[in-house]
Order: structure tokens, then C-alpha cells, then sequence
């Protein structure tokens, strides 16, 4: 029994010091390559802001009412909800006791200064990539041109021992990987340049990739055919990216993708749900030059060949034919769309996007369809002017039943190659999703 009982308490031991070493080690502040370094004099305000613009932060850590960066926008997670932080330089609620240093593990390591580690809903694994550069340029901007606003966010929700930060280390020791954006000697510097600014600021892959079952991103750049290739998120589709895929972006040139940027629409699409965001926040602001080199990047990047949609004129056939029972989204889509989308399924100018060879209607899952039915469409924000032409939602007009149904015909419609909607996915999404609010947040940071 003695034996027995000295066994038991080194096994207890170890299993204390396991658990020591576990919990200093998920805590633990890593190094930066700003420590030791203070920050320089004020820069002009648009060299940081251009930085914050790049990185999209206003989208994540504004509200649609709130004061700019004051955080509190809520995000779902599997665990419970979380808050974006208050990112302006107040000194209890925000940033402004941040070193240089402080800021750069924040961003670029998901580290907080007490050690506490962030949830990777922030895009740390992406921010990982950006430059010294442009990090200090950020932290400028932030702590001279922001206004502080002293503000508290809400607590998470996540219940203990679920919440708990230190163990996000072990996922980062799988996951995450250090090092900025290390230029491909092989390619030219506009490619560079694009293959940086897609991966490491402007984090398109936080969307655009799927995710596996750890929540991590399967690809982090172009050397895994994963990164970029489309993905479910939040209600909607994120069509791929990847430049010879059959459909998406495939079908654009580089002066369409450069103009979807700029201007929030092409021939082929606009903007809407998460990207019209990213795009009202982001890109419209970015230089033809650093728009142009994304473009070219993205189009580089190969993929396995897949059918390359066409048009097809069949579906004239069946308005003309009267409206069969067998097609019963037929006459709804007389009755609701057609008067902007056309029986043709054609783009009405550069204001209303063809359904006709959408890349949402030939994806897999029909959940951007169905949201946009549902909840419309937000508002689209171009050199400040807001858009005219918007789609109206549907949530209270139309029974689940006429979503699928409307939905299916037009999945299947003009050659387009979606699968039929289900009113089961309907019902989900719905109680998934709130009405889309004008959620444009901020046009000007300064």
C-alpha cells in the first residue's frame, strides 16, 4: 500500500508539473522583432492608414453604429459568441498602453500583452505574413490618427472551462506558421506584390478557403491546391479564386477582377454579403497598381480542370411554353425577378448581376442563394456614393416552399448547374440569419 501510494503521488507530481508546463507555455509571451525598439516619430497619416485599409480592420472592430475601431461587433463561434476588441489608443479599454512590440504579437501572433491568447477569428495566421513595415506604419496610425474612445466591450459568452485562452498555443503549434511573406525569387514583383497582399493583409483565405475540422484554413498560399478553392462561411459561398478554375473568376480577365474591386461590380457579378463589406471597407480604397497585382496573382494560380459553364437559351423555351407545373419557380421568377435579372438571366448593365453563369449558382451548396432571397442584398458603397439598385428580401413575402422553388429554377436555369434547394435548407438558413442591415460602418478613418 505505502509503494502504491508513493507511485500515485509521483504520478500526481509529474502530472502537476505537465500541467505547470503546459499552462506557462500556452501563456508565455513570444518574442517580436520589435522588442527592445520604441516607435519612431509620427508618420503621415495615410502611410498607416493605407496599411489599415489593406487589412480590412475597420470591418471586424466597427459596428454599424459605433464609433471607428471601438470593437463590440459580435462573432458566432461553435463555443459562443466573442467581441472584437476596442482597437482605439484609450488606455483602459483599448490599445494605448501597447508597446510597438505589444502590437506586433496582437496582430501578428494572436498574443495579447498579459499573455492571454486570441481567438484566430482574428487573422493572425495571416497577418503573420505582413512586413515589419507595414506593422509599424499600423501601430502609427493607430495610436496618433485614431481618437480613443473609452469604451468596454462585452464579455464573451463562451462558459468556462471553455474559455479558457491558453490552451489556442497547441492549435497554433499545428496550425499557425511564423515568418512574414518571404518574396518567391522565381516570379516577378508584381506577382509578389499581389501574392502578399492577397495572403497576409488582405487575409483573403479567411474566407475563400475551406476549413478543416479544427477550424483552421487548409491552405495558406498558393502551394496548396486547398488555399483559395472556395469556401462555406457564414451563410455565404466564397467562390473560388484560383484563376484557371472553369468557372468564378476564370471567366474574368485581370482588368474584371481589378474592376470588381474598385468599383464593387463587372459584367460578371457584385459585390454582396461578406464581400461587400471587404469592399466597401477595403478595396475600393486600394491603388490600381496594388489591385492590379492581386488580380495578376490570383490568376496564376492553377487548378484542377472542371467544366466551363454556357449559356443555355432552353429556359426561353419554358416562360414560353406557360409556365408548366414541372417548373414551379418558373412563375415566381416572372412575378419577382425577371424585371431585373431578365427572362434571359442576363446582367442588366453593371448595376444588376447576371444570374446566368453566377458563380453561386453553380456551386455545391446553395446557401448564398438562399441568404440573398431571404435577407437581400446590403448596400453597395462606391466613391462614397451609395448604390441605387439593391435586392429587396424576401423573409416576409415568401414561404419557404417559394424560396426553394425560386431558388432550384434558378440553379438550374440558362445552363447553370446548381443542385434543387431543399425547404429544409431554406428553414435553416433562415433561422440562421437576421434581415441584412446597411452594414457600410465607415468611409472615412481619418
Amino acid at each position: 500500500m505505502k509503494r502504491r501510494g508513493r507511485v500515485l503521488g509521483h504520478l500526481l507530481l509529474l502530472a502537476l508539473v505537465v500541467a505547470g508546463f503546459a499552462y506557462w507555455y500556452g501563456t508565455r509571451l513570444p518574442s517580436s522583432s520589435f522588442d527592445g525598439k520604441v516607435a519612431g516619430e509620427p508618420k503621415p497619416v495615410e502611410v498607416g492608414e493605407y496599411a489599415a485599409r489593406v487589412s480590412d480592420c475597420v470591418a471586424c472592430h466597427t459596428t454599424e453604429h459605433g464609433k471607428p475601431f471601438a470593437g463590440g461587433l459580435e462573432m458566432g463561434t461553435p463555443l459562443g459568441s466573442i467581441y472584437a476588441t476596442n482597437i482605439t489608443p484609450d488606455r483602459e479599454h483599448g490599445i494605448g498602453n501597447y508597446s510597438l512590440a505589444d502590437f506586433d504579437r496582437a496582430v501578428r501572433r494572436g498574443v495579447a500583452p498579459d499573455g492571454r491568447r486570441l481567438y484566430p477569428a482574428m487573422p493572425y495566421p495571416s497577418y503573420a505574413k505582413l512586413s515589419d513595415e507595414d506593422i509599424a506604419a499600423m501601430y502609427d496610425y493607430f495610436m496618433n490618427h485614431v481618437e480613443p474612445v473609452a469604451e468596454a466591450i462585452p464579455a464573451s459568452n463562451i462558459p468556462w472551462p471553455l474559455s479558457a485562452r491558453w490552451p489556442i498555443e497547441y492549435w497554433n503549434l499545428l496550425f499557425y506558421r511564423e515568418g512574414t511573406y518571404q518574396p518567391d525569387p522565381t516570379k516577378d514583383a508584381k506577382w509578389n506584390r499581389g501574392a502578399y497582399l492577397v495572403q497576409a493583409g488582405g487575409h483573403c483565405g479567411s474566407c475563400h478557403t475551406p476549413r478543416g475540422t479544427a477550424m483552421q484554413e487548409l491552405g495558406l498560399d498558393e502551394t496548396d491546391p486547398a488555399f483559395l478553392s472556395g469556401a462555406l462561411l457564414d451563410g455565404w459561398y466564397a467562390p473560388a479564386l484560383r484563376g484557371e478554375s472553369g468557372n468564378g473568376i476564370g471567366r474574368w480577365t485581370e482588368d474584371e477582377i481589378v474592376s470588381f474591386l474598385k468599383t464593387g461590380r463587372n459584367k460578371h457579378a457584385v459585390v454582396f454579403g461578406s464581400m461587400m463589406e471587404a469592399f466597401n471597407n477595403s478595396t475600393t480604397f486600394m491603388t490600381d497598381d496594388d489591385l492590379s497585382a492581386m488580380a495578376h496573382y490570383m490568376k496564376s494560380l492553377p487548378r484542377d480542370p472542371e467544366p466551363v459553364w454556357e449559356y443555355d437559351d432552353s429556359t426561353q423555351a419554358i416562360f414560353a411554353g406557360g409556365m408548366s407545373a414541372a417548373e414551379p419557380g418558373a412563375q415566381l421568377y416572372l412575378q419577382k425577378c425577371s424585371h431585373c435579372h431578365g427572362r434571359d438571366g442576363k446582367a442588366r448593365g453593371s448595376f444588376v448581376p447576371p444570374l446566368a453563369g453566377s458563380s453561386s449558382l453553380l456551386a455545391d451548396t446553395p446557401a448564398s442563394v438562399i441568404n440573398i432571397i431571404v435577407n437581400g442584398a446590403g448596400r453597395v458603397v462606391a466613391n462614397g456614393v451609395p448604390d441605387s439598385y439593391r435586392m429587396p428580401p424576401y423573409r416576409v413575402t415568401l414561404k419557404d416552399q417559394d424560396i426553394a422553388d425560386l431558388a432550384t429554377f434558378v440553379r438550374k436555369s440558362w445552363g447553370n448547374t446548381g443542385g434543387a434547394v431543399t425547404v429544409e435548407e431554406v428553414r435553416d438558413l433562415r433561422d440562421r440569419t437576421n434581415p441584412f442591415s446597411d452594414r457600410v460602418i465607415l468611409l472615412q478613418m481619418r
